[in-house]
C-alpha cells in the first residue's frame, strides 16, 4: 500500500527546500512531481522533462489539464512564463553537459553508499530506463523521494541494492516518510526526523546501517 496524499507532499515539501532560485531541476513522476507545488509562487526555478520541457509549473487543477501538456512520464502539467520546449536530442544534451543542478527521484533500492536502482524489477515489463541513467550519473545532486519499506515491509534502504543498477554511488539524498537521509562517505545519516517516528523505529526499518546526526532536526507534523 503507498503512501498517502499527506505523507507524499510532506517528502515533495521536504524536497523543495532543497532548491534555490535560479536552478534548474528536473523531476521523476510520482512524488517527485508534487515538488513545485510546495515552492513560493514567484519562485526563479526552471523545472525540466525529459521529453523537452524547461519550465513546468504545478500540476493542473482536476478538469484543467491540458491535453498537449505532459511530463515525461506521460502525466499532465502546467507551464510557467518564460518556458521553452526542445527535442528529445537538447534535453538529454542538458543533461549529459551537466547542466542539472538537482534531479529528483523515486526508487526502488538505495544502498547505504548511494547506489541507485530505480528502473526494473526482473520479470516485469517496463517500457525502459528512460532518462535515469544519465540523471543520476550526471545531475549536481541526486534526491531521491521513497516509501521507506515495500509492500511486503521489506527496507528499501539496503545494504547492498539487489536489483539491477541505474547507477553506482550517485545518490546524494534521501527522503521516506520517516525521515531524511544524507548519503556520506561512512553511510547513512539521519539529520531530519519526521515525527512521531523515533529514532529507534528508523533503526529498526531500515536494513542499511544509520548514523544519527548530532545536529538531529525534529520536524513536526
Amino acid at each position: 500500500m503507498g503512501l498517502g496524499a499527506e505523507a507524499r507532499n510532506r517528502l515533495a515539501k521536504r524536497a523543495a527546500a532543497e532548491i534555490c532560485d535560479g536552478m534548474l531541476v528536473n523531476l521523476g513522476i510520482g512524488i517527485p512531481s508534487l515538488v513545485p507545488n510546495h515552492l513560493r509562487a514567484d519562485h526563479q526555478v526552471m523545472f525540466h522533462a525529459e521529453n523537452g520541457i524547461v519550465g513546468m509549473g504545478s500540476s493542473p487543477a482536476m478538469g484543467l489539464e491540458d491535453e498537449h501538456l505532459c511530463n515525461a512520464g506521460g502525466f499532465p502539467i502546467t507551464i510557467r512564463e518564460g518556458a521553452s520546449f526542445c527535442d528529445s536530442t537538447i534535453s538529454f544534451g542538458m543533461i549529459r553537459r551537466g547542466r542539472v543542478d538537482i534531479t529528483i527521484l523515486g526508487a526502488l533500492e538505495v544502498s547505504e553508499f548511494g547506489d541507485l536502482a530505480n528502473w526494473i524489477v526482473p520479470g516485469k515489463r517496463v517500457p525502459g530506463m528512460g532518462g535515469a541513467m544519465e540523471l543520476a550519473a550526471k545531475a549536481k545532486k541526486v534526491i531521491v523521494l521513497m516509501e521507506h519499506s515495500d509492500r511486503n515491509g521489506i527496507s528499501k534502504l539496503v545494504k547492498n541494492c539487489t536489483l539491477p543498477l541505474t547507477a553506482k554511488r550517485c545518490v546524494n539524498m534521501v527522503i521516506t516518510e520517516l525521515g531524511v537521509f544524507s548519503v556520506t562517505p561512512e553511510g547513512l545519516l539521519l539529520t531530519d526526523l519526521f515525527t512521531p517516528t523515533t529514532i529507534g523505529e528508523v533503526k529498526n526499518r531500515t536494513e542499511a546501517y544509520v548514523h544519527v546526526s548530532s545536529k538531529l532536526c525534529i520536524v513536526k507534523e
